[in-house]
């Protein structure tokens, strides 16, 4: 089989309800920050971004600590304790009087949030190297799941007030804990634990494995500047579609959705025979092919259902993860797999910090001009420089493989 199916299946499920958690908020964050800051839409977009900011920057502290407590303790603890409080966080958030309140929980969710890098490593820990491209492929499937899940949700809970979204995330992250405390073995064996160094827990430590290798460098400034244009989607998609098509929670919820749909359909079902078939290099210049054709096209679009149009043809854009983490993971050892997961969500959590700054701004400024695509615009740039330092730096190398980076 390749892989021990209660650790991956239930640590899929943490980064499915994580996720849902993060998505389910999406469609009511307009009216929510309107409504607690007395605003108007494009000061919201802007306050979405500072909200989307601290979130990552707290990511970005934790996600080494993290990394490096189940290189030392388990992934297991790990996970249950991230589970915990995440529940926790929501339920406090269900109830905030202010935008205060708002920023409190969103930094408290980036420390949960940081559950990707155990979750990635006890994923690398159960399964064989033959199949990891595979199993790593699924978490981009659960997460792609929680955005059909979470954005539709919080479409329909909408109506019931803006507690009703974060309630039921509380309430999955609950379930989920509790399922790990009955159900979840622990994946990294005790032979293989190394004890805890603060000076390994840091993002410049966390990235020292990557950096023994000639390509590791290219392959991460591709690897950020394609983190940074996808988060053109959480940043700037519930105001952008509102904006330019008038769409309420509900709408902004279902297409949101149909983006999770398609991007959960390639991961379960396309990733792995086409990675088999092409490799990782190669399936990674698809995807990002893919996303920087969806971007363009959303500068140019005027009506909704083009929306769902350009929907299906970023489907590929979902390889990018599954392919560059596989070439990644192949840079560290058993022992060390939870540094490097901690370490790339470091780096996922810098892009996130600094994209939502970049492209709310570019959304307002861009809007305020006639120019509302002005967003997809630059991340269409920087997935484009991702493209051309993969094309040049990892698939052009002369008699180069797939079996390493």
């Amino acid at each position: 089989m390749g892989y021990d199916r209660r650790i991956v299946f239930t640590v899929l499920a943490g980064v499915l309800i994580d996720t849902i958690g993060f998505g389910v908020v999406l469609p009511v964050l307009p009216a929510l920050i309107m409504r607690l800051g007395a605003t108007g839409l494009d000061e919201a977009t802007r306050i979405s971004g500072y909200l989307l900011g601290i979130y990552a920057l707290m990511q970005f502290f934790a996600g080494p600590v993290l990394g490096n407590l189940g290189d030392r303790f388990g992934r297991r603890p790990v996970l249950i304790a991230s589970m915990l409080a995440f529940a926790a966080d929501y339920a406090m958030m269900a109830f905030a009087p202010t935008l205060a309140w708002l920023f409190v929980g969103r930094a408290i969710a980036g420390v949960t949030g940081a559950i990707y890098g155990p979750a990635s490593a006890a994923l690398a820990d159960a399964s064989t190297p033959e199949k990891r491209s595979t199993v790593f492929g699924w978490i981009g499937a659960a997460f792609g799941l929680g955005f059909i899940i979470g954005p539709a949700l919080g479409g329909v809970l909408a109506g019931l007030g803006p507690q009703a979204p974060f309630l039921a995330a509380a309430a999955l992250a609950l379930a989920n804990a509790i399922a790990m405390i009955v159900i979840l073995p622990e994946s990294l064996a005790p032979e293989l634990r190394r004890p805890f160094d603060w000076r390994r827990a840091n993002v410049v430590s966390a990235f020292a494995p990557l950096f023994k290798s000639g390509n590791a460098a290219p392959l991460l400034i591709a690897w950020f500047c394609w983190q940074v244009a996808s988060m053109v989607y959480p940043a700037t998609w519930s105001f952008w579609s509102a904006a330019r098509f008038g769409w309420d929670a509900t709408a902004i919820g279902w297409s949101l959705a149909f983006v999770g749909l398609v991007m959960a359909s390639v991961q379960t079902f396309a990733t792995g025979p086409i990675m088999a078939r092409i490799g990782e290099r190669r399936a990674a210049v698809i995807g990002l092919a893919s996303g920087t054709g969806a971007f363009l096209s959303y500068i140019f679009i005027t009506a909704g259902w083009q929306a769902y149009a350009v929907f299906l043809v970023s489907g590929l854009s979902a390889l990018v993860f599954p392919a560059m983490n596989t070439l990644l993971s192949r840079m560290a050892d058993a022992s060390h797999q939870g540094a490097l997961q901690g370490g790339v969500g470091s780096l996922n959590s810098v892009a996130a910090i600094i994209a939502p700054l970049m492209l709310t701004q570019a959304l307002a400024a861009g809007v305020a001009r006639g120019q509302p695509g002005a967003a997809f615009a630059l991340a269409a740039a920087l997935a484009g420089t991702a493209l051309v330092i993969v094309v040049w730096k990892v698939l052009g190398r002369a008699g180069a493989d797939d079996t390493a980076p």
